[in-house]
């Protein structure tokens, strides 16, 4: 869905963490990042996304990654979700979708015959020049770590 394409440059931004603390995407000019963009806060798919990037979570930093989460929830809810999963990577907290539009995750969807505009799962791997990698439209929720493994070491 994405109008991103393996090769670009990552659009840069600035953006607020779950605790508001200001950053961009080019204080981390230098580093891979792995970008998720996911639906909702505590719910099914979207908890077990974030656990399987949190149990290998030291697996991913020791192989150079720094980890970013966004999803339209608000601070307060990140800070929910992160205490009761334990989850020690960022989330962004991007409420006005700036940044989900800016990448092209959002627009229509279907669940049960129900159509309604929201946030696509996607992933994006940048590497440290700040060049998408990789891009995962067809994410899998329970086995995320092992996508991005896959891309990475071929």
């Amino acid at each position: 869905m994405t109008h991103l394409h393996k090769g670009t440059c990552a659009p840069m931004f600035r953006f607020k963490d779950e605790y508001g603390t200001e950053k961009s995407l080019g204080d981390l000019k230098g580093k891979k990042v792995i970008l998720f963009f996911y639906p909702k806060d505590l719910t099914p798919g979207c908890t077990a996304q974030n656990c399987n990037l949190s149990e290998n979570y030291k697996l991913l930093t020791q192989s150079g990654f720094v980890i970013i989460g966004v999803s339209a929830d608000t601070e307060k809810t990140h800070q929910k979700f992160k205490d009761k999963y334990k989850l020690p990577f960022t989330l962004i907290a991007d409420v006005n979708l700036d940044l989900i539009k800016t990448y092209g995750v959002y627009g229509p969807k279907q669940f049960m015959g129900k159509k309604y505009m929201g946030i696509h799962r996607t992933t994006f791997i940048i590497d440290e020049n700040g060049i998408i990698e990789h891009i995962i439209e067809k994410v899998d929720t329970k086995n995320h770590t092992e996508q991005i493994l896959k891309l990475i070491t071929h």
